[in-house]
């Protein structure tokens, strides 16, 4: 009952409210009109270069509505970037992490064959399913940890499909092994272990609509396309 009565005078303020409507707002629109995008064919290529400044135009929406943006929160920004990068810099050039695979132009800008916003892409995904489960009844933070990794390693198999049809990234023989899989897991999990020690003030439910809204995109694309 506190905890009811705590987020609703956290997140029932006029300004709190317009800022919140206006971020999911955002995140919706964009979604379904990328989603509209990618379905048709005469102007996919042109959503296809979209990609990055989407991503960034995310994390945008995602700063704006973190409540109380300081060096903490910016530290956590900059590590799940460093982090993610890393771990695809690793998995692209030795294939000990996700197996054999490699990245294409779709994502934008590369530095030593990784797209720079493949690192804005892990910091969304911690960051959103972090606050998922920091705003659920899971009092447990390993419990929390297991249950957001598991929930990324299932996105993650919606994704496949969709990044190998229009250019993310490759795999070498053809097919997703099953080591990407676990070891999305394990990267996830320990990402999300980093979010749990920053303990932020329990946030908006917008990271929670990004999250919602990535499941449905690529949902969507699996049975359009």
């Amino acid at each position: 009952m506190e905890r009811a009565q705590y987020l609703n005078s956290l997140f029932t303020s006029p300004a709190s409210v317009l800022k919140t409507r206006i971020a999911i707002t955002i995140i919706v629109l964009f979604h379904v009109v990328g989603l509209i995008g990618f379905s048709l064919s005469s102007i996919d290529l042109l959503f296809l270069n979209l990609v990055p400044w989407h991503l960034l135009l995310m994390a945008g929406v995602i700063i704006y509505s973190h409540d109380q943006v300081d060096a903490k929160f910016l530290l956590f920004f900059l590590l799940t970037f460093v982090l993610g990068f890393t771990v695809e810099l690793i998995g692209v050039h030795t294939g000990w992490l996700f197996g054999s695979y490699g990245y294409g132009e779709t994502l934008g800008i590369r530095l030593f064959k990784i797209p720079l916003m493949i690192g804005v892409n892990w910091f969304l995904l911690i960051y959103a399913t972090g606050v998922l489960l920091q705003r659920s009844r899971i009092k447990n933070i390993f419990i929390r940890i297991l249950s957001g990794a598991i929930i990324l390693v299932i996105l993650d198999s919606l994704i496949e499909p969709i990044a190998i049809r229009f250019d993310y990234w490759h795999w070498t023989n053809g097919s997703v092994p099953i080591k990407n899989y676990v070891c999305w897991f394990f990267v996830s999990a320990f990402m999300l272990f980093i979010f749990e020690q920053f303990k932020f003030k329990l946030q908006s439910k917008v990271a929670v609509a990004l999250l919602f809204m990535e499941f449905i995109f690529f949902m969507a694309l699996g049975l359009l396309n």
